[in-house]
């Protein structure tokens, strides 16, 4: 089986880490380009990137990380065990090398531990300053503020176990949000996790009133309510939740400098957007 996703890599110069949020805001790359994280002349697409301690990939949506009920096989594990000798086995013989994982209908940049050294540093360094994880989202609708800080608990919904909720009492969870472009009854959002709690970003979005469009948990069909009929199509055969990691900054196993990995947002959710302008 092949994984060409795993030499779909975009590596940005250590300097882009400081200046991600700015130049996406600042940079023109044309539409719908313009939603990349920040890179510099240095970025080399189209390798496989990495360390001798960790890889870096682009995930595509639709592929579960690690085996799971339902989901034996065709995984981002299995992948990696025939590309990568040698994963961290810290995380168990389901999880070789998972330092974090993403849902399966998400899309973007994922980093993989290759030594139980790299691994323990990695999750050491998670939620610290020195690990920046940036997404873009498309939401219905557009938030009041440009810009904010969602500071909510989540944990497991009383009311349905199977997915996650702001419940009081739960587990801290912080993101900030800045509205990127609004559109025709939606917009898109950047994400940056402070936290990194189970759905997080969709939990959160909910929460404020702006659902991720496609996200099968915590959105409806709003598209319903929607006048233009070319709009309700658009969202509608959209198959996934429209969320994407764009960028992720990590220090260097070794030496602790910041390194920074960029993925550009998938032709779906870049033509989903078209669609809504």
């Amino acid at each position: 089986m092949v994984f060409p996703f795993l030499t779909r890599l975009t590596a940005s110069d250590p300097r882009a880490s400081n200046a991600a949020a700015a130049a996406a805001d600042e940079t023109s790359w044309g539409r719908p380009a313009r939603y990349r994280a920040a890179r510099t002349d240095s970025d080399k697409a189209g390798s496989s990137e990495g360390t001798a301690a960790s890889a870096v990939i682009d995930k595509p949506a639709g592929l579960v990380v690690h085996p799971a009920a339902g989901h034996a096989d065709r995984t981002l594990v299995n992948a990696l065990l025939f590309h990568v000798r040698d994963l961290s086995g810290i995380g168990g013989e389901l999880r070789p090398g998972i330092v974090h994982r993403l849902d399966k209908d998400t899309s973007g940049v994922m980093v993989i531990a290759k030594n139980d050294e790299a691994h323990r540093k990695l999750t050491a360094a998670w939620s610290t300053a020195a690990v920046r994880k940036e997404y873009v989202a498309v939401v219905y609708g557009t938030p009041s503020k440009s810009r904010g800080t969602i500071d909510a608990p989540i944990a497991r919904d009383p009311r349905n176990r199977k997915r996650m909720a702001v419940v009081p009492g739960g587990r801290q969870a912080i993101t900030d949000f800045e509205v990127i472009e609004p559109l025709r009854h939606a917009s898109v959002i950047r994400c940056i996790l402070r936290t990194g709690r189970t759905h997080q970003i969709r939990v959160h979005l909910k929460s404020i009133g702006h659902p991720i469009i496609g996200d099968p948990i915590y959105s409806g069909p709003q598209w319903r309510g929607i006048p233009d009929k070319r709009l309700q199509k658009a969202i509608a055969g959209f198959s996934r939740q429209a969320l994407h990691a764009a960028l992720l900054v990590i220090p260097h196993p070794k030496t602790d400098k910041p390194m920074s990995f960029a993925a550009s947002v998938p032709s779906d959710m870049s033509e989903l957007i078209a669609a809504l302008r």
